[in-house]
């Protein structure tokens, strides 16, 4: 193998260091810290992420709230739920789990929230600050990314990118964070409309892969020394794999995300930090008398 491991493991580890002093800080101040999250149902794997949030939030020393509705709620209990918490000031940051049982609509739900307590940056508002380049809480997985990419000092700038999916939770947010200011990757949003993908992706320095099909990508893809992102988290019979072929790929890169361990750690450290942000944010507005 020849590619450096990108461990998200290991940055979100910093991440969760920084955001334990910002906290402590606050506290300091006598603010205290809030995440709530919205469950409804009792899907097994939102559970476990779930319950992997709060054990997060706590050992940042932030507080964490847990609401769970049953599965046959309705989407009023849900957006009066998500009012009620909009309103109660011990609480910075909220997520509501996605996806919702069938039967209730889960983008109604987010815009329901306040979008300064919009934890997982996907609030129609923050997407849109986004776009216009100006300061707010970002995609959760997007920024996890750009995280990784700046503490393992993966040069951006003039480099082609290729983004395989065009989802508004990883896909598009993540194309358009490489191409900001600053960032100045030169990047081309593919999707599985998109002909000759397999030549495409072999002109990319840095190749992020958010489509949901695993071994989607494999060594004759990738150039050689490209830097290789794989957002994919497909549950098979050999448990968890990402949308590459990781060992054929780990011979050709320079560098890649293991699934699991890659991404995945990142995008509640990002959570995390989204929350501290909002706290700081509502606690510079207060101008709290110490």
């Amino acid at each position: 193998m020849t590619a450096e491991i990108l461990s998200g493991r290991d940055v979100a580890n910093v991440v969760r260091e920084q955001v334990a002093s910002r906290v402590a800080s606050l506290n300091q101040q006598g603010k205290s810290v809030g995440l709530a999250t919205v469950l409804v149902g009792d899907d097994p794997a939102s559970k476990i992420y779930v319950r992997n949030k709060h054990r997060a939030a706590e050992q940042v020393g932030m507080l964490s709230f847990d609401y769970t509705l049953p599965s046959d709620t309705t989407q009023d209990a849900v957006e009066s739920l998500v009012a009620q918490l909009n309103a109660d000031e011990r609480i910075d940051g909220m997520i509501v789990q996605l996806p919702l049982p069938d039967h209730l609509d889960g983008s109604r739900a987010v815009q329901a929230i306040a979008p300064a307590k919009d934890a997982d940056g996907l609030h129609p508002y923050n997407l849109g600050l986004l776009v216009l380049d100006e300061p707010g809480p970002q995609p959760a997985t997007p920024s996890g990314i750009m995280r990784i990419l700046d503490h393992y000092g993966v040069k951006t700038a003039g480099k082609r990118a290729v983004v395989v999916g065009r989802s508004f939770l990883v896909g598009r947010p993540i194309a358009m964070l490489l191409a900001k200011k600053g960032v100045d990757a030169t990047v081309t949003q593919a999707h599985s409309r998109t002909p000759e993908l397999g030549a495409l992706l072999h002109t990319a320095d840095i190749l992020v892969v958010a489509a949901g099909r695993p071994g989607l990508v494999n060594a004759k893809d990738v150039k050689p020394g490209a830097i290789v992102i794989d957002v994919g988290t497909n549950r098979t019979d050999d448990g968890l794999v990402g949308d590459v072929d990781f060992a054929a790929v780990a011979e050709v890169a320079g560098a890649i995300t293991p699934v699991p361990g890659g991404v995945g750690p990142m995008t509640i450290a990002s959570l995390l930090e989204n929350t501290v942000a909002a706290a700081e944010r509502s606690s510079n507005h207060h101008h709290h008398v110490g």
